[in-house]
């Protein structure tokens, strides 16, 4: 069962908008100034068509009708200058905003305990990093400054009204509650339908990051045809979801252009029975009604912006929900501890209650000492990897580095856990290998990258150690982007390292490269390694053979090849198969580099 991320509710998630404007207030103030000038300005116009009508009635001289038309030039100009520059400025504010919560949520979907996200699936983070960020933008781009402009000319031209006669404004407002009601019927189930259909996505792009990641698995078990009935079952739910909502977008226009009818027709027969009594003139008649039509625009076009107010509100709040969680700070006190002894006593861990993946496992990792962890896959090699770097925590039992329980520890400078999965990020191939170490010097780059063996690669790049990787850039090879990994590792220079099946996805020569790489980079380091070749085994110190969530054998290679037992097995089938895997499919975590 997944646990999703936290959603901020609605009252949390208007107090982050509320604190990120006021970090804009000049900007919001002057927006608003400049926007209620334009708004004020336009609503000039009806009145001068009306008082154009009474001229032509009273058959009054063509000058004053050219001089009400010059009028009307003039604040057609002022109005689309303040309009314009109104909807800039609200705009330019709605993007700092937006770019300060995207700020905040990067900061602490970074600092997000890989445990956490690992229990969420990391279909339910990308989604909000992708389609939920990608929605608030367009609301920020297109609905806010609409509906700051629409909210202008609502309050403005019921004062309008209220200036013509107050009767054409009671005749106005015969509309207020149907709109209200529709905004309310809306309101109640788009915000529900929303949020649903955005789990219901990250739930879909989590099964298929889950089959297509695990495609060698599935085609290996023979699970095609079950892991493509959930993602069936997954894009159904989201389609369903989505069909809803249109359903109720359909359903809310047909309320508001009742509405509209209801609003428009009742200003149309208050002016015909005011100018019929003469309390009115034909053009004061003639103002009232194009101010209907002109306030039903602006109410039309907040109203139809419900849509998109809903659904960014909706990824608002999962947005918040992110970036509202405090910073990770270290526990007072935390340290690297200078004895980098690694002791697991007694852990058992189980990722479902009741079903165990780990019994009672004790391991003990001298200072210094490269420890080669081997099993068959599900023997718990990954899981035992994780409770050493923190990523999860044992349901029984304790992990500690140098006596002291991890919660104790600076953690993140202490254990380092670096897997197959790398990412090599967009920018010069130094910025990358800076992010372990920002303040390292040119020469400190070089000296992890030659210890490494990638210093003759990188300086064979076009612009060497300036030369753009990542996206849109150079495209390294997957020996280089863990070579780079493990640049990086010797830069940050964790005590402890646990190296998850690194070179898995290298092939065969490859692997042998990426093999002498980590060696040097575990010199003088208390090291882990989960081998997914048994060539790793070999060269390590010791040897700790894992089945059934057991520690069956531990010793030296040469020890357990003489001994016959479950690793001269593991050892004799890998030899038979020339690399063939001793350890199955190997099991993607999230890296920590």
């Amino acid at each position: 069962m997944r646990e999703l991320l936290p959603v901020a509710d609605g009252r949390r998630t208007w107090a982050a908008v509320w604190a990120l404007l006021r970090l804009h207030r000049g900007l919001a103030l002057g927006g608003f100034l400049v926007l209620l000038l334009g708004t004020a300005v336009g609503l000039v116009t009806p009145w001068l068509l009306g008082r154009i009508v009474d001229l032509v009635a009273g058959r009054d001289a063509a000058d004053a009708i050219a001089w009400s038309v010059g009028w009307l030039v003039v604040v057609a100009l002022v109005q689309g200058v303040a309009t314009a520059g109104g909807v800039a400025m609200v705009a330019r504010l709605g993007e700092g905003m937006l770019a300060r919560l995207r700020e905040r949520f990067v900061a602490r979907a970074l600092e997000l305990p890989l445990g956490e996200v690992e229990r969420a699936g990391s279909g339910d983070l990308t989604a909000r990093v992708t389609r939920d960020v990608a929605v608030v933008a367009d609301a920020v781009r297109n609905a806010v400054p609409v509906l700051a402009r629409s909210g202008l000319a609502i309050v403005l031209t019921l004062a309008g009204f209220a200036v013509l006669d107050w009767r054409f404004l009671l005749a106005a407002l015969l509309a207020l509650p149907v709109q209200v009601q529709a905004v309310r019927w809306y309101g109640g189930r788009a915000l529900r339908v929303y949020a649903d259909h955005r789990v219901a996505v990250g739930a879909q792009q989590q099964q298929l990051l889950d089959t297509i990641g695990g495609a060698s698995t599935v085609r290996a078990l023979g699970m095609g045809d079950q892991q493509l009935g959930r993602v069936r079952e997954r894009s159904t739910s989201a389609v369903s979801l989505a069909l809803r909502g249109i359903r109720l977008v359909t359903q809310f226009y047909g309320r508001v252009n009742t509405a509209e009818l209801i609003g428009l027709g009742a200003v149309l027969v208050a002016g015909f029975v005011l100018v019929a009594q003469g309390s009115v003139s034909l053009g004061t008649a003639t103002a009232a009604a194009l101010y209907a039509h002109n306030l039903f625009n602006p109410v039309g076009a907040a109203l139809a912006l419900a849509d998109d107010a809903q659904s960014a509100a909706a990824s608002l709040a999962r947005l918040v929900g992110v970036a509202d969680r405090p910073a990770v700070v270290e526990p007072a006190g935390a340290v690297v501890p200078l004895d980098t002894t690694v002791k697991v006593t007694g852990v058992t861990f189980g990722y479902v209650q009741g079903h165990e993946v780990l019994h009672g496992v004790d391991l003990e990792l001298a200072p210094g000492e490269r420890v080669a962890l081997v099993g068959e896959s599900g023997a718990g090699k990954t899981t035992l990897a994780k409770l050493i770097a923190g990523v999860r925590e044992p349901t029984g039992g304790t992990v500690t580095v140098g006596g002291l329980p991890l919660a104790e520890l600076a953690l993140r400078r202490t254990v380092a856990l670096v897997t197959q999965e790398v990412h090599v990020f967009a920018g010069s191939l130094a910025a990358d290998l800076r992010l372990a170490r920002p303040e390292a010097s040119e020469a400190e780059l070089r000296s992890a990258l030659d210890r490494v063996g990638a210093l003759a690669w990188a300086d064979g790049l076009p612009d060497g150690l300036s030369t753009v990787v990542g996206e849109g850039g150079h495209r390294l090879t997957v020996a280089q982007a863990q070579q780079l990994a493990l640049a990086r590792l010797v830069l940050a220079d964790p005590p402890v390292v646990i190296l998850d099946e690194a070179t898995a996805e290298a092939g065969s020569a490859g692997a042998r490269v990426l093999e002498q790489a980590a060696m040097a980079a575990l010199a003088g380091r208390t090291a882990l390694v989960v081998a997914h070749r048994l060539t790793q085994a070999a060269a390590a110190d010791r040897v700790v053979v894992l089945a059934g969530g057991r520690v069956v054998e531990s010793g030296a290679h040469a020890e357990l090849l003489r001994a016959g037992g479950r690793y001269a097995e593991l050892w004799a089938a890998w030899s038979d198969g020339r690399g063939g895997s001793a350890t199955a499919t190997p099991v993607r975590v999230v890296s920590i580099e």
